[in-house]
């Protein structure tokens, strides 16, 4: 399987210290070596790295890590391939416009016979099970609601709903984005922390690294970031339930109504 990592936050924030945790986990501490993306959300534009060897030992990964990008939303992916071959267009995550925003996806989990189902808007460039999910997501949304998008309560209920229909096809724990919210689905295992005053120390279960979070903040920050499993030793993480979704808005987590009976 794969691991994600999310963050939201209130202020522009850099994710250095957890990204330098996940990206050990790529072939260093854990066995993901199939490649790894990070991508960056700057106001509506979106910066995104991706490179198809191990994390530990990407030169980019490194370049990532000493480069503190400020942002509200990120994601992440560290890629254990299961379907599609190693290559760059089978890394995470996966950028698409819709209604003049950058949606960003990725995914850890199988899907089996997903790709059975009809696309017409939105096509993969690769051949994972993965991006095919995003397309049908995608040209769910945009048959739906046309050339002009819902409101954002009403689109956050439908794809939590179009989310929940994935999972009938396999294992589909997810991060999303449009760059206004992150939305996240549990289908197996998820877990969040959400930072704010007062902050306090923190130390990386993959790395000798550790952070004073009060000597970087400021009391009004407010950061949530999501990881497959605890990427800290010494702080509380909340696990998501089987089926669990959440949109984070500004770092702060929220559940998500569903409009499936």
């Amino acid at each position: 399987m794969c691991e994600l990592l999310g963050m939201s936050a209130n202020v522009p924030t850099d994710i250095v210290f957890s990204f330098s945790g996940l990206i050990r986990r790529g072939g260093a501490t854990g066995p993901h070596s199939d490649g790894w993306g990070i991508a960056f959300y700057e106001g509506r534009g979106c910066r995104a790295f991706h490179d198809p060897v191990a994390g530990a030992n990407s030169e980019i990964a490194e370049l990532v890590r000493h480069y503190p990008i400020k942002s509200r939303t990120v994601i992440s992916h560290i890629r254990k391939a299961n379907r599609g071959r190693v290559c760059l267009e089978n890394t995470h995550p996966f950028l698409r416009e819709l209604w003049g925003r950058t949606w960003c996806f990725a995914h850890n989990g199988q899907l089996s016979g997903i790709k059975k189902l009809p696309l017409e808007y939105f096509h993969p460039v690769g051949t994972s099970d993965s991006e095919f999910a995003f397309c049908w997501l995608l040209d769910r949304l945009r048959r739906r609601f046309g050339a002009t998008p819902p409101s954002q309560g009403k689109l956050t209920a439908v794809i939590r709903d179009c989310l929940v229909e994935l999972s009938d096809y396999g294992v589909f724990n997810v991060l999303l984005s449009d760059s206004r919210q992150l939305l996240v689905h549990c289908s197996t295992r998820l877990t969040w922390i959400t930072r704010e005053a007062p902050f306090g120390r923190a130390r990386l279960v993959d790395s000798d690294m550790a952070v004073d979070f009060s000597q970087l903040t400021s009391p009004g920050d407010v950061v949530s970031v999501i990881a497959t499993d605890p990427l800290t030793h010494d702080e509380r993480w909340t696990p998501m339930s089987p089926g669990e979704s959440l949109v984070f808005r500004a770092g702060r987590p929220h559940k998500i109504p569903t409009t499936r009976p």
